[in-house]
């Protein structure tokens, strides 16, 4: 049985945020302090323009106000031809399977193959979100050039490029999102400008009709975003804006204005995308992975100019790294939280190379809200924070108290993720309930969201406070073990109960207990019963089968290894579940469930899994 340490001097606070000392596969005996998450805001990050002379602070002045940036450069002399300064090595690898598809005709996204031929380009029609996302950013250059030498698919980008420009001549002369379209997202747009310098070699390389119209659009582009910048559908948004404005500044000819604008206005909107511990605000991994490859593409342009990038643009990417890697399995995988799938290893791994950035994740990312525990070659990845706020998940889920378990390399317990692929092989009908708390590895009661869940990404009310604990055990025989102890208000007002669950997983990462508490929050307990479900989403590669007295279930791993898992009330099922993999792509699996009625003043259920051989 275990047992909190009661020495005083065997209690240690946390080493600060960040702190690389521990050797990965290993936990130190580490007593966290109370910590109480009292909203869904977190603190944001306060960074300031990048240092200037007052001269600049005056270009830089004067250009936001609308000045022409050729009137602050050479007022008197005559306008430069308009060309690219440089020539852009990108470092962030693209998918080399969807550049494939792309020379054979289809842009390839999450699984789904749509012809290039049938995709609207001017946005008529309607267009699943993620193709959208992808045609529009120009995203699919990276791929592109991931896939053959650059004589061989500098024609393809330029079918797909002219194919663009025919149904987006011109950029919005109106505003509102009525009157100007998908591809005219501030989002949307400043990652094309970024892409199209990125790559530009793969768009102007051809005939000199293309090209002049090419640098033609880029130019009035970035006017366009010049104006619309403020007006971004959300943070990441602002930041790929501010991103394609800076990129613009460093390669255009008289770029100088742009770019001390540019740079300025990025430091605001990175403080307004991340909290002080480098977690993206929309606790999404895979925004987290948009920021750091915007970012980088930044700096490829810089480094095409020789140019140094601002120092607070560095301290940023290192940043965003940890957090990332604090939701990696021991495959190297992303955990599927906010919306996210299993995105591979050799994903992630390039995106991190890319950064160039080294380091080890993040333990307790208590900001972010993911704590990490490694032990041995388990890894358990916990959501002890609220969801985002509206105005900054794309795909909010309600997925506090969740949990991801995984053991030598392979994923065991996990989420079904996903949501941000809906349109592609995943249904689009399926977006909310893969949001749902019940698409989640934690308890549900009555079948209800812990925060409610809406459309186009929004959540709404449901968990505004989370209570964290973390601490180190003593067994009786000396070893240790990693205890976790949250709760959230999520059913407070429904069913006046708060959700604890307290994990605690051994050292060695062969055993996880965990116990689901029901506590009363109001002055009086209600009476009656309420039903209840915890859900364990079970890896496709699990084979699963209950047990003959209806209290557990056997698990076998794809190594062979044999794990049993039991509870002490309620009744185990063996159900259906779905779960998203790193392809975006669905795969049918199964999830163990422990259900049944509890009582309005509270209960207990508590469970284990233990690795038998």
């Amino acid at each position: 049985m275990y047992k909190p340490a009661e020495d005083s001097a065997a209690r240690r606070v946390d080493p600060p945020l960040g702190d690389t000392s521990v050797p990965e596969g290993a936990e130190p005996p580490v007593v966290g302090v109370d910590q109480s998450e009292t909203g869904r805001a977190l603190a944001l990050v306060d960074f300031a323009a990048p240092t200037v002379s007052a001269g600049e602070r005056l270009i830089r002045f004067a250009y936001k106000l609308g000045v022409p940036g050729t009137m602050l450069t050479a007022p008197m002399g005559k306008k430069a031809r308009m060309r690219l300064l440089a020539t852009v090595r990108g470092t962030v690898p693209g998918d080399k399977a969807a550049g494939t598809a792309l020379r054979a005709g289809h842009f390839l996204v999450h699984g789904a193959r749509t012809p290039i031929t049938q995709v609207d380009f001017g946005g008529a029609a309607r267009v699943p979100p993620p193709l959208e996302r992808t045609v529009h950013s120009f995203a699919w250059l990276a791929d592109l050039e991931a896939c053959g030498p650059r004589e061989q698919v500098a024609p393809v980008a330029e079918r797909i490029l002219t194919s663009w420009l025919q149904a987006n001549p011109r950029a919005p002369t109106k505003t509102g999102k009525a009157t100007r379209g998908p591809a005219w997202t501030v989002g949307h747009t400043g990652a094309r400008l970024l892409n199209w310098l990125v790559h530009a070699p793969l768009i102007l390389s051809g005939e000199k009709a293309l090209r002049v119209r090419m640098l033609r659009h880029i130019a009035e582009t970035a006017r366009w975003l010049d104006r619309q910048v403020h007006h971004a559908e959300d943070s990441l948004g602002a930041v790929a804006g501010w991103c394609g404005l800076v990129a613009c500044g460093l390669l255009l000819p008289e770029g100088r204005p742009r770019r001390l604008y540019g740079e300025a206005g990025l430091m605001k909107a990175l403080g307004e995308l991340m909290g002080d511990d480098g977690g993206v605000l929309s606790r999404s991994p895979l925004a987290q992975m948009e920021a750091i490859a915007l970012l980088v593409r930044l700096r490829n342009c810089y480094q095409a100019t020789r140019r140094d990038s601002t120092e607070a643009m560095e301290h940023v990417i290192e940043m965003l790294v940890p957090p990332l890697l604090a939701l990696c399995h021991g495959d190297g995988s992303l955990g599927s939280w906010q919306g996210g799938w299993a995105v591979p290893a050799d994903t992630v791994d390039g995106l991190i190379a890319a950064s160039g950035v080294r380091t080890r994740p993040l333990r307790d990312v208590r900001q972010w809200g993911y704590q990490r525990v490694a032990a041995h070659k388990s890894i358990l990845q916990f959501d002890t924070a609220p969801p985002p706020m509206p105005r900054d998940g794309r795909f909010g889920c309600a997925s506090t108290l969740a949990f991801e378990f995984s053991h030598n390399r392979q994923r065991m317990i996990v989420n079904c993720g996903g949501a941000a692929s809906a349109g592609g092989l995943v249904p689009a009908r399926l977006d909310q309930g893969l949001r749902a708390t019940a698409a989640h590895s934690t308890l549900t009661l009555d079948d209800a969201n812990s925060t409610a869940i809406l459309i186009n990404g929004a959540i709404g009310q449901g968990v505004t406070a989370v209570d964290v604990d973390r601490k180190t055990m003593e067994t009786d025989s000396g070893a240790r073990a990693t205890r976790l102890e949250a709760s959230h208000n999520g059913y407070a007002q429904r069913y006046t109960l708060t959700h604890r669950r307290i994990l605690i997983l051994r050292d060695d990462g062969t055993e996880l207990r965990g116990e689901d508490m029901l506590l009363p929050s109001g002055r009086k307990a209600k009476r009656g019963k309420v039903g209840f479900a915890i859900r364990f989403h079970l890896a496709p590669e699990v084979t699963v089968a209950p047990t003959e007295d209806g209290q557990g279930a056997a698990l076998v791993l794809a190594d062979g290894s044999y794990w049993q898992f039991r509870a002490g009330a309620g009744t185990v099922e063996i159900e259906d579940s779905l779960w998203v993999d790193g392809q975006g792509r669905p795969q049918a699996t199964h999830q163990i469930v422990l259900q049944g009625l509890a009582s309005r003043g509270g209960g207990t259920f508590s469970w284990l899994f233990k690795k038998m051989g």
